[in-house]
């Protein structure tokens, strides 16, 4: 093949069809009418002799050889774009869009005081939240779908980048009215109490030991550590009952409201509760773990202007979150 007969422009419609899989989307992200998009799809199928998409009800499917090709292309893009220079990042007057993946509870913490600083300091900018319990989350980074995903990972593979959030443990939490709501929780009314629990995703989808891998990306499955609950009734006659698992964190004081149960929460989520008035948050009787709450980015996206003044806003408002 003969590397002169490709225009870089060309490589550029391809990267924004396989992202967007749409060429009226496509095209607007370049600022090109769809019979442009076309147009260059064209010239490029003629060059590399092969289809790249085809259209379906769902979108353009990529072939496999534009699979094989979309990652190289899209990290010589960013080296082309490092080699060049990337523009200053101008808060007041930029316009464009930051796509996070988190999870609900991470979502109303930290996001929700995201969107206040950026409505204040960056107001043509936009803010698109995707749910960071998807099971293709690394492979969205990978392809450039999701700039920064926020949560709780056991191991970050070496393409990607990661800052640490917040630092979290373990709390209950029950209703205000709740039988022993006036002093701490032993480990007699964990048993005497059923418990509700923060399940991401099972075993059903992958998951081993609390956590889900994919393409080397671990990230947490259930909101709680499960092992050091059964830990701490090893050997007893009796152990708590799991009584409730739900995917959605925010659901608990609805299950919570008309019930003696109890909750294993993070202890930010816990806080907050507590704080709105209809929960009490008390301690763990047993040795809760800490853990880390990162945000994690593709490594080509390190030197990114924009990129960075996002995970600079990111620690920043994290500071108003208590662990």
């Amino acid at each position: 093949m003969n590397l002169a007969r490709i225009d870089l422009n060309l490589l550029r419609v391809f990267d924004a069809v396989f992202e967007d899989r749409n060429l009226l989307l496509a095209g607007k992200r370049l600022n090109l009418s769809q019979s442009a998009i076309s147009h260059a799809l064209g010239r490029l199928r003629d060059v590399l002799e092969d289809d790249l998409f085809v259209r379906t009800a769902k979108g353009m499917e990529p072939t496999a050889r534009a699979v094989a090709m979309a990652m190289p292309l899209r990290n010589a893009l960013q080296q082309i774009q490092n080699a060049l220079g990337d523009e200053p990042f101008l808060p007041n007057v930029a316009s464009r869009d930051f796509v996070v993946a988190a999870n609900d509870y991470i979502t109303m913490l930290l996001l929700g005081r995201l969107s206040q600083r950026l409505s204040a300091e960056a107001p043509m900018v936009n803010l698109v939240i995707r749910p960071s319990t998807r099971l293709d989350l690394a492979g969205q980074i990978d392809i450039g779908r999701i700039d920064i995903a926020v949560g709780i990972f056991a191991e970050v593979p070496a393409r990607f980048q990661s800052m640490l959030v917040w630092k979290q443990t373990e709390v209950l939490v029950m209703h205000r009215e709740h039988p022993i709501g006036e002093r701490d929780v032993t480990r007699e009314d964990l048993v005497n109490y059923p418990l509700v629990s923060v399940s991401l995703g099972g075993q059903e989808e992958g998951a081993v030991g609390g956590f889900i891998v994919e393409r080397g990306l671990a990230r947490q499955s259930e909101m709680f550590d499960r092992q050091a609950l059964e830990d701490a009734f090893a050997g007893s006659p009796a152990s708590p009952r799991l009584r409730v698992s739900v995917a959605h964190s925010l659901a608990i004081p609805a299950l919570l409201r008309h019930s003696d149960m109890l909750a294993i929460v993070p202890s930010p989520l816990g806080r907050e509760f507590e704080r709105y008035g209809e929960l009490r948050a008390r301690p763990i009787p047993y040795a809760a773990p800490m853990s880390s709450v990162r945000a994690v980015w593709h490594a080509r996206n390190e030197q990114d202007p924009a990129l960075q003044w996002l995970r600079a806003q990111i620690v920043d408002v994290a500071k108003q979150v208590r662990g």
